[in-house]
């Protein structure tokens, strides 16, 4: 059905050879490799989307492990008697004093947390009374008892846990900028069950970067952490932090992996929740990373497959070319031999089902020359016998004519006309009876024509007139015989029956194709249209077949259609009163060519 409907057997042999080997190898091993290549990067899809939430609970967990501690740095504060004693004074005496003990706590705040060995802290704040005490290991700003972002001092109530402020949360800056979360702690007098303050620990995430560090490995990966609203804290591009991401809405809310759909196209992104906090991190990866490797086999497969199919397909056009050649040979000998040319030979030397089919043709057509030479020289003497069937016919109808004349002369005992005529009578004789010639040249015809004429103007005196125009060299050229006084004699009778007097006009000119043109133009009654219509018609009729009123246009026209073929012979051309005009169209053929014909030619 496939093939009916895409008419694959209105195709030549060789296309055939090709598409056929393009849909048993070349397409199937194609949408093999395109599956097994597919079915690889799903795979390596599903093990990086299985692999990777799992390493970001792993980091979680190292996040929040490392959390946990920096929460625990606050209580390092009541090691040290001194400056809880300093926290729960409520007011000094004098400023010295006051300056005292502020020294005294920064100082602490410097060895335990900034030079303590923890190189994350960025800084230590501690708000109490009113009082700030600090210790950072760069300038700040943002951050002081005018501040009114938090409730300073004993107002703040934590009931004991501890909060974490994200950089946006917050007025604080460090110089440069770096990305930090504030943990915030109350500090509560167990003796006295009163609060002494709140402790801020600006933690700088580079240990998130740590927690990370193994999932950063993973190609251009980016990471990124949002708070439930979806806002960025934390970013592997720095540019980002502070930003909300305007995709937030559409990721899953459970952890896992998945392909982004019109979000950021060819990515595969993970995600995964914090347990602690309303944080939620986020892993994405280019597939062209995860397939890297892939894509490199690929390609190069491509390229050997690429060169692979251009060779088999040199070889399948080789093959193919070795098969179609030689019957597209045998098929342009057969046109030839449907022009007639049977002399043609498949020279083809192979053994195979090809080669056994060009021995059979080159037998067959052997059979069919011997066979046409044997019809052809049938026809040949066929030909001859009519053509002299048709001439003998001839030679009685002229010899009728003539002796009338000559009777006409000697009754009215004119010896010299007599003599004249009986000799002009003894050259068309002599012409007549050469019945071996199948063509003369035209001056032979025309000198003919001429003594027939003079016989005839002889027996009507001054009732004919005639003139012959020779535009060619009569002696170069050929005709064939007998040709012009059949139509002649038409021309008398009709001309003379109802006019006094009879002009005949004969032109032998040569074409503008190369033809040679005889015109036969009498001034008689003319023919009428629909007599005429019929006379052309019946020229091709057999002549042989009675002698009628067409006897002799009919044999002119047929022995020269027998001799140059069909688009040759007699062509009348006539109106009432006006007269007729014979035409006669011949080849131009010259001495070289009329001895090519049979029965051979009369020398001019």
């Amino acid at each position: 059905m496939i093939f009916r409907n895409v008419r694959l057997r209105n195709y030549k042999l060789m296309t055939k050879l090709m598409i056929t080997y393009l849909l048993l190898t070349v397409i199937p091993i194609s949408v093999l490799g395109y599956v097994a290549y597919s079915q690889y990067t799903n795979s390596v899809e599903e093990q990086v989307g299985e692999y990777i939430p799992k390493l970001l609970e792993q980091a979680n967990g190292n996040i929040d492990h490392h959390l946990d501690e920096m929460k625990r740095l606050p209580d390092s504060l009541y090691n040290s008697p001194q400056v809880i004693e300093i926290l729960r004074k409520d007011s000094y005496q004098s400023k010295s004093n006051l300056l005292r003990d502020e020294f005294l706590v920064n100082s602490f705040l410097s060895r335990t947390y900034i030079n303590g060995g923890n190189s994350d802290i960025l800084g230590v704040f501690l708000l109490s009374k009113n009082r700030l005490y600090k210790s950072t290991k760069v300038t700040y700003s943002g951050l002081g008892l005018e501040s009114s972002f938090l409730p300073y001092g004993q107002d703040l109530d934590l009931e004991g846990k501890e909060e974490v402020l994200l950089p946006y949360e917050t007025n604080l800056k460090f110089k440069g900028n770096p990305p930090f979360i504030l943990l915030m702690k109350q500090l509560r007098d167990f003796e006295n069950q009163e609060n002494l303050g709140t402790m801020l620990i600006a933690v700088e995430l580079t240990f998130f970067e740590k927690a990370l560090s193994n999932l950063k490995e993973e190609g251009h990966s980016s990471i990124w952490m949002t708070d439930s609203a979806g806002r960025i804290f934390f970013h592997t591009d720095p540019e980002f932090i502070g930003k909300f991401d305007d995709k937030y809405s559409e990721y899953p809310r459970i952890n896992g992996s998945f392909r982004t759909t019109g979000l950021s196209d060819n990515d595969l992104i993970s995600t995964a929740n914090f347990q602690g906090n309303d944080w939620k991190i986020f892993h994405s990866i280019p597939l062209s990373d995860l397939t890297q490797e892939a894509d490199a086999v690929r390609n190069g497969t491509i390229i050997v497959f690429i060169l692979v199919v251009l060779l088999s397909i040199g070889i399948s056009i080789l093959l193919a070319w070795n098969v179609s050649n030689p019957l597209n040979k045998l098929a342009k000998l057969m046109k030839q031999v449907e022009k007639g040319n049977f002399n043609v030979d498949l020279l083809i030397d192979s053994r195979d089902e090809v080669g056994t089919l060009a021995k059979s043709f080159n037998s067959m057509m052997q059979e069919i020359n011997q066979l046409i030479k044997k019809n052809y020289q049938i026809e040949l003497r066929q030909k001859d016998a009519e053509l002299y069937a048709l001439q003998s016919q001839i030679n009685p109808h002229f010899m009728y004519n003539t002796l009338e004349t000559i009777g006409y002369a000697v009754e009215e005992e004119e010896t010299e006309v007599v003599v004249k005529m009986v000799t002009l009578l003894g050259r068309m004789l002599r012409y007549s009876l050469n019945n071996k010639d199948r063509v003369v040249p035209i001056s032979f015809e025309v000198l003919h024509t001429n003594n027939y004429l003079t016989i005839q103007k002889f027996r009507f005196e001054d009732r004919i007139h005639f003139e012959i125009y020779e535009e060619i060299d009569t002696n170069r050229f050929y005709t064939p015989k007998f040709i012009l006084q059949p139509i002649i004699e038409n021309a008398i009778k009709y001309g003379l029956e109802e006019y006094q007097t009879c002009i005949i006009e004969i032109f032998i000119r040569k074409t503008a194709n190369n033809e040679l043109m005889i015109k036969v133009k009498d001034n008689g009654p003319g023919i009428d249209e629909t007599v005429l219509s019929k006379l052309n018609g019946s020229l091709g009729k057999d002549p042989m077949a009675g002698r009628n009123s067409g006897f002799g246009l009919r044999n002119v026209h047929a022995r020269i259609a027998m001799i140059f073929g069909d688009p040759y012979g007699l062509e009348i051309k006539s109106k009432v009163h006006e007269g007729t005009e014979v035409i006669i169209k011949i080849p131009m053929l010259t001495g070289e060519e009329a001895a090519n014909i049979s029965g051979g030619v009369e020398s001019a």
